[in-house]
């Protein structure tokens, strides 16, 4: 059958796109090829972990120290999703939802709160309901997470300009910068308007610090003072109660708002709270819907979030002590090849440094999350640590529900082959 003259230019025209497609896959394949290889890790940048497994090992334990994130729902808590009863939330009709809401408001001290898919969308939903005026601006630390790690969405989406104050070592600020950086200019037209300081606690990229209560206590002291509003990126603000020995509201009750993640150390598979008082969360709710963040029968994910915050807080111990454990054993080690700080250990982050140069973080991951050579016969199985190059050419490590303190022994053993590998490598004759 012969083809008209248009129909030939289509099939000509289809048929390069094919091939150009085809050659941009194998590109696109060699170029993951290569970078496997690398096996660069970083935060946030990794994905499903696949390792060559030297002679085909048969006997891998992993160990994932990438995130608190990683966890997953066990039994009980997939049977309580499974028998949620359920409602259209938007329109205020969940039960499960209405009563994790509850449940949430109440243990934090707040009027109200609202259950939102993610962390990130918790904070922006807090900024635009405070600063309510495109050219408002916020007061956030220059590490927190909101202005390093959340895509800059408070100008992108919402129209706030953000000022920085410097992080200090144990997550704090120092309270003379944060006075200075509140603007005293409004109306003048040149000037944003300053309507809210965010504070993050746990902090996260300063390895899980608690921030103190009595800088809390300032904090919103001196927002007070000025008419500026205070929030608490509370991701893991339950770990900093652990920590702190206190009830959540003993912390919270020094921000006007808080938004807190149920999917990290507290093991639910989705979900933030964002609580505050009911007229902020009646606005929230208005910024949740424009964002998308509307769920309707969400309540089989809220049934989570309620096993999460009455049955998973206190076993956060564990999680703290695994990872002091693994820090004391970076500093017993021999070779002395690691550096960290005991004192800033605090919660379940630990972040730690190699004291020789030639040894960078991520090579140093890579080892750890490789089956060596030599190391089933050395340690009886091969043993796969995930951890993530991270912030300031350090080590990040996270222990969570799904390591025990079995698995922080295995991590430990791999951390101690390998530095003895790394010992005999540097010291081989050439």
């Amino acid at each position: 059958m012969s083809l008209t003259a248009p129909c030939r230019a289509l099939f000509k025209l289809l048929n390069h796109g094919v091939v150009a497609l085809d050659k941009s896959l194998q590109a696109r394949n060699a170029a993951v090829a290569v970078l496997g290889q690398s096996f660069a890790r970083s935060y946030y940048e990794t994905g499903t972990p696949r390792f060559s497994r030297p002679g085909g090992a048969a006997h891998v334990r992993l160990v994932d120290l990438r995130s608190d994130t990683v966890t997953k729902p066990g039994p009980a808590m997939r049977q309580a999703m499974s028998e949620a009863e359920v409602g259209d939330d938007v329109m205020g009709e969940d039960p499960t939802i209405n009563d994790l809401q509850k449940i949430a408001a109440d243990m934090f001290g707040m009027e109200a709160a609202l259950f939102v898919p993610s962390g990130t969308m918790s904070n922006l939903i807090a900024v635009m309901a405070h600063c309510r005026e495109r050219g408002d601006e916020m007061i956030v630390g220059d590490l927190c997470h909101i202005h390093i790690y959340e895509q800059g969405s408070s100008a992108h989406l919402a129209g706030v300009h953000s000022t920085t104050v410097t992080t200090l070592p144990d997550g704090t600020f120092d309270l003379k910068q944060l006075e200075s950086k509140i603007r005293h200019d409004f109306p003048d037209a040149h000037y944003p308007r300053s309507r809210l300081i965010c504070v993050e606690n746990t902090h996260n990229i300063k390895g899980g610090r608690v921030l103190p209560l009595t800088f809390l206590q300032e904090v919103r002291a001196l927002a007070d003072k000025h008419g500026l509003a205070v929030h608490m990126d509370g991701a893991r603000v339950m770990n900093a109660a652990v920590a702190l020995g206190v009830p959540p509201s003993t912390i919270l009750q020094h921000a006007h708002t808080a938004s807190v993640c149920l999917s990290k150390g507290l093991g639910a598979p989705v979900g933030s709270i964002l609580a505050g008082p009911k007229e902020f969360i009646s606005q929230a709710v208005r910024c949740r819907k424009a964002l998308g963040g509307g769920m309707r029968q969400a309540g089989i994910l809220a049934a989570a979030g309620q096993l999460s915050l009455l049955n998973m807080v206190k076993r956060l111990e564990e999680d703290h002590h695994n990872a002091k454990t693994f820090a004391q054993a970076l500093l017993e080690c021999k070779p002395n090849l690691f550096s960290v700080e005991m004192a800033a250990v605090e919660t379940n982050i630990l972040r730690f440094s190699l004291r020789d140069p030639s040894l960078n973080p991520s090579e140093f991951c890579a080892r750890m999350g490789q089956v060596c050579e030599g190391e089933e016969a050395a340690l009886g199985q091969g043993i796969q640590v995930l951890m993530c190059s991270y912030f300031g050419n350090s080590i990040r490590a996270v222990w969570h529900l799904g390591i025990s303190a079995e698995d922080t022994q295995l991590a430990i053993e791999k951390m101690k082959f390998v530095a003895s590998q790394y010992l005999k490598e540097k010291h081989r004759p050439q």
